[in-house]
């Protein structure tokens, strides 16, 4: 019951060095951000889709996966904004099992933390920098922030952590898109609550000092489904869950309302191929109802080179934590999107 360091303290400057952003990088960088922000303010009609694996766990496929997105939204952009998940820390429910590529840079039990962050930052750089492409990451670990936070350009964070204070304190300080999940019990509550904290000016101790943040009016909501005590899964991408997280909104009065339908998890009941309806029953509902295009403006797909997961390492491009749709299906699903959204205008 102790806590023993076991390595140096981190210098996060000589860290943030590693995959350091020139500035013709950081220029292009920065118009995608530009170009996100407007679409969750509403002032871009353009469809969101944060889109890649599960897990982050093998840079070669990773990077594979990156180059043909990077081929597809050249394909359809004027119709969908990609962000790529990369996403390289993965919240465990009792703690066992691949924690990400932070803890395990070789996927292969042994923990590695601060090779793992190097590894972290280093990913994310390619990906900007070989394909042109923003990235999207899981906040998991607050403190973690500071050491990636100039190149990551959507955060997440998840339904484990949504209720956690720090969690949205910390989200109040990003200054890029921030989305908040509904809790694994599907309780909308703690998730407006969680928004609510997160567009809030807030005090507090980070980093060892006091700091206050402004607020992040980009913080808003990712419906993932939940699941009750008796293992049920109960999906909230339906009409009356739109309409009834449209209203609440609304009654809160927060700021650009967005939500973004997580397609996997509980809303999938963890089957991957569950993801292509989903997507197509939330585009119809889009097409149903004004509100509900107003504001159901964004998609959470995972997907990777391979269909489904696999225990260990084995297949190239293959997940190894939750199944993910494979590349012939997603490209094909990005490219019904886009004809769905060409009809409409």
């Amino acid at each position: 019951m102790s806590f023993k360091e076991i390595s140096p303290k981190i210098n996060i400057d000589a860290i943030k060095m590693l995959g350091h952003l020139n500035s013709e990088q950081q220029e292009k960088k920065l118009q995608r951000d530009k170009e996100l922000e407007a679409i969750i303010k509403g002032e871009d009609d353009r469809l969101l889709l944060i889109i890649g694996p599960c897990s982050s766990d093998n840079e070669e496929a990773v990077l594979e996966y990156a180059r043909r997105l990077a081929k597809l939204q050249e394909a359809v952009k004027d119709k969908i904004f990609m962000v790529m998940r990369v996403y390289t820390a993965k919240p465990r429910t009792n703690g066992d099992g691949y924690k990400g590529l932070i803890h395990e840079p070789d996927a292969d039990g042994h923990t590695d933390l601060i090779n793992g962050i190097k590894m972290v930052r280093d990913l994310h750089y390619k990906v900007i920098t070989e394909t042109g492409l923003t990235t999207a990451d899981e906040m998991l670990y607050p403190e973690n922030l500071p050491m990636v936070d100039d190149l990551v350009s959507y955060h997440a964070i998840g339904a484990r952590s949504v209720e956690n204070q720090q969690h949205r304190f910390v989200a109040s300080g990003i200054d890029v898109p921030t989305g908040l999940k509904n809790p694994t019990s599907g309780n909308l509550k703690v998730m407006f609550n969680g928004i609510y904290a997160a567009q809030q000016s807030q005090d507090f101790l980070f980093g060892r000092a006091e700091v206050q943040t402004s607020g992040n009016p980009l913080a808003h909501a990712i419906l993932r489904g939940g699941k009750d005590e008796n293992g049920k899964y109960h999906p909230n991408y339906y009409t009356d869950n739109l309409l009834d997280t449209i209203e609440i909104y609304e009654k809160m009065g927060l700021k650009n309302p967005f939500i973004v339908i997580d397609t996997n998890h509980d809303n999938s009941g963890k089957k991957f191929m569950e993801q292509i309806r989903i997507v197509r029953q939330t585009l119809v509902n889009r097409d149903w109802d004004d509100k509900i295009r107003q504001n159901v403006r964004g998609f959470m797909i995972e997907s990777y080179l391979e269909d489904g997961r696999q225990d260990k390492p084995e297949v190239f491009g293959k997940s190894i934590t939750d199944p993910c749709l494979g590349w012939d299906k997603t490209e094909a699903l990005v490219q019904e999107i886009y004809e769905a959204e060409n009809k409409n205008n």
